[in-house]
């Protein structure tokens, strides 16, 4: 479903050229889970931005759902991220001026890809039906983020990309939106690549890696 070879990604800085991926290998099967460990400035991020096609490498292949992402039109990309791919980050991104059952509602719409059994599903189970009405800047950081989620897995995506996705809230709060977040991603038949710093959160994933030194090294 996902396969990267010998990916390479540097960056200019004042002192010079730094290596942030150095020949990345990597594989992910459909369906699986896995969460993305490394520390601060290791290239996490950075990799999930170059497998949704925000950024492109200096060198290597990314295969995504039969699609060599890292040479890709622009315009082939943008569809791929509508119809294959959902980013939830630690920021929610809600359109402010939309209600919350049409922010839920608003990547299902531009794919044209909507269930509406599904959708009732995962506003029960993240405790949303009191809450569509309403417009983002009346909800919690937690409501947003299960809006975020929400919104990322009506359209049945083959991959969602998180990035500290509970990274605003609180521990209690971290532990119940993870769960739920870890439970919808199989309902709808999706994998999930997350990128964490906290242990607690990786365990909710079936597989855990590190970054180190430009290079993915599986965990035990």
């Amino acid at each position: 479903m996902l396969e990267i070879n010998k990916l390479c990604k540097s960056y200019q800085y004042a002192e010079g050229w730094q290596d942030v991926l150095a020949g990345l290998d990597f594989e992910m099967q459909a369906g699986a889970s896995i969460a993305l460990l490394g520390e601060s400035g290791s290239g996490k991020s950075t990799l999930l931005h170059l497998i949704a096609g925000l950024d492109r490498p200096d060198s290597g292949t990314i295969r995504f759902a039969g699609q060599n992402v890292d040479s890709a039109s622009e315009t082939a990309l943008a569809e791929m991220r509508r119809q294959r791919l959902s980013l939830v980050f630690q920021q929610f991104h809600l359109i402010s001026t939309l209600t919350i059952i049409d922010n839920i509602r608003f990547q299902a719409a531009l794919c044209q890809r909507f269930d509406q059994h599904y959708e009732a599903q995962l506003i029960e189970r993240l405790g949303l039906r009191e809450q569509l009405d309403k417009y983002p800047y009346q909800l919690s950081r937690g409501q947003q983020q299960r809006v975020a989620i929400a919104r990322a897995l009506l359209h049945k995506p083959q991959l969602v990309l998180a990035d500290e996705p509970t990274g605003n809230l609180d521990e209690a709060s971290s532990l119940e939106v993870m769960g739920l977040f870890s439970d919808l991603v199989k309902l709808a038949g999706s994998s999930l690549l997350m990128v964490t710093h906290s242990q607690a959160m990786a365990a909710f994933m079936d597989r855990r890696v590190n970054l180190h030194n430009g290079k993915l090294v599986e965990v035990e």
